[in-house]
């Protein structure tokens, strides 16, 4: 493709390459591959259901290995809470408070998200914060007071909590004080990635929401730390400019903005691959900043984490062996008989069916490629209708079967049978991951070398009122960890409490007792 030397020098401003744009163009101009699902994955086939005595085993192995170990909490955090007050947003442009009565807009329209927030608003966690400011003659007047109060929410001189990223919106109010999702992960890190009375903990932000969350960091440190006796090192990180991507029209020329530059995209959570590269530790707890429990549930959530932790270790100490064995070429035939049955039964790895007729070198050849990985354990929880991406067995374009974190998009779901399989999920991803990212000799694996880049998405967009096609890269737990050992296990659905839209504050598991 020929580029001008404006584009040109805007693909390089921007830290890409012609080359990386090009690549891109392809994807639209071809379309991006529907995955191949095989079968979900169930806790008969690729899932473990752990036994008490498992549990009890992987918590000791744990808490036992946890001094010798660098341990990290990673949170993405970039999201704005636009999404989460879209219905709200909806409502302030429909609503005309001199014509009629919330009452009456309610049924006009039959807003059911609308009905559900006005019936239980002083169940937020900042209901008392936001009513504190009105005078008495509003406070007496109950269509007033809801007005008031969603316009304070909303507004920019007054809360503009859709201005403020997920992380520093208050989630929970503890009878005198409210507390944001933020710091709630700082109570979290506190219960299950703390050692030594210190706990690690990484944030991807927005560039311009770091100071912010720098000062709520500052105002609430001593207060945690006191509460919990743990100290926080927290630091942050970017998306990087060069993981965005171009928009392009809808028959994939290049997207002009109305000042005529090209227009790049943030290239959705995928591209926190890079950030997860750039951190390092021995164990890194991987959980998305809006799934977050009220302070006397963390207690459950810890011991889900720390058994997933165990779990991680001693496989991953099993690895390691048999790593260093083939490493050295110290490995009898005998043992790498034991190795195949380790894979088969501990990383429900489908071995090549051609494995039967390969020669003893070529097997050493065969076991070192599928060790040397970077490993997840993916929590997963049982399926109660939420919207997002599931546990399946999934064929690749070489014809290799393993389990893989799918989404709808990734599916061609037009495809009956292709629709039935993913309709047929039992289990829904939680983004609940704890991964280990290091060699049995210690050295961080690059991950970008285990990024599938053919599982990127195609979004279909708006900028200006043109309708125009982006890119999101694989997602960062479904083709950006493609190529990473996985194993899934089923976690109790009560530490599983997204927030996705303002509602979900209103659920009993998000009322904290005062």
């Amino acid at each position: 493709m020929n580029f001008t030397d404006q584009e040109i020098n805007e693909i390089k401003d921007h830290g890409l390459t012609p080359k990386q744009v090009e690549s891109q163009i392809d994807l639209f101009v071809n379309g991006v591959p529907n995955v191949k699902l095989v079968a979900p994955a169930t806790t008969s086939d690729g899932i473990f259901k752990l036994t008490e005595a498992d549990e009890l085993k992987f918590l000791d192995f744990y808490e036992d290995k946890k001094s010798e170990l660098d341990l990290l909490k990673f949170t993405p955090a970039s999201g704005a809470a636009s999404r989460m007050f879209k219905k709200i947003y909806q409502f302030l442009e429909d609503y005309d408070v001199s014509k009629e009565t919330i009452a009456e807009y309610l049924e006009r329209t039959g807003d059911k998200h609308m009905k559900v927030f006005f019936t239980d608003y002083e169940k937020f966690p900042f209901y008392n914060h936001i009513i504190d400011g009105f005078d008495e003659e509003t406070k007496a007047d109950e269509n007033a007071k809801k007005y008031a109060f969603i316009k304070t929410m909303m507004s920019e001189d007054g809360e503009s909590y859709g201005n403020l990223p997920k992380g520093l919106i208050p989630f929970h109010y503890y009878g005198s004080y409210m507390v944001t999702a933020f710091e709630e992960h700082l109570h979290e890190a506190a219960a299950y990635a703390a050692k030594s009375d210190k706990a690690n903990l990484h944030f991807t932000v927005s560039p311009e929401h770091k100071e912010a969350f720098a000062k709520e960091f500052k105002k609430i440190h001593a207060s945690v730390s006191n509460t919990t006796g743990v100290n926080f090192d927290v630091d942050y990180s970017f998306q990087k400019p060069e993981t965005d991507t171009v928009a392009v029209t809808m028959d994939n020329k290049l997207y002009r903005k109305g000042d005529g530059s090209l227009l790049f995209r943030p290239g959705g959570h995928g591209a926190l691959i890079e950030n997860l590269n750039d951190v390092d530790a021995d164990v890194v707890f991987i959980k998305n900043i809006d799934n977050v429990l009220v302070q006397d549930q963390i207690q459950n959530l810890a011991r889900s984490k720390r058994i997933l932790a165990g779990l991680l270790l001693e496989k991953q100490a099993q690895v390691f062996k048999y790593a260093e064995l083939l490493e050295k070429d110290t490995i009898s035939e005998g043992e790498l008989e034991e190795l195949l049955t380790f894979l088969e039964e501990d990383f429900s790895t489908r071995i090549d069916s051609g494995y039967v007729d390969f020669s003893v070198e070529e097997k050493k050849s065969y076991f070192a490629e599928l060790l040397n990985r970077p490993i997840r354990v993916c929590g997963m929880v049982k399926n109660e209708g939420e919207p997002g991406g599931g546990p399946f067995w999934v064929e690749d374009e070489s014809g290799k079967v393993a389990l893989q974190i799918i989404e709808s998009a990734q599916v061609n779901t037009k495809d009956t049978k292709q629709g039935e399989i993913f309709k047929n999920s039992t289990h829904f991803n939680p983004v609940d991951i704890v991964a280990g990212v290091r060699n049995y000799k210690g050295e961080k694996y690059n991950l970008l070398d285990y990024v599938n880049p053919d599982l990127a998405f195609i979004a279909y967009k708006t900028d200006g009122g043109n309708e125009i096609k982006a890119l999101e890269l694989p997602g960062l737990w479904n083709g950006a960890m493609a190529r990473w050992n996985t194993l899934f296990v089923e976690v109790p659905l009560e530490t599983f409490n997204p927030v996705k839209t303002v509602n979900d504050l209103l659920k009993p598991s998000h009322q904290a007792k005062a």
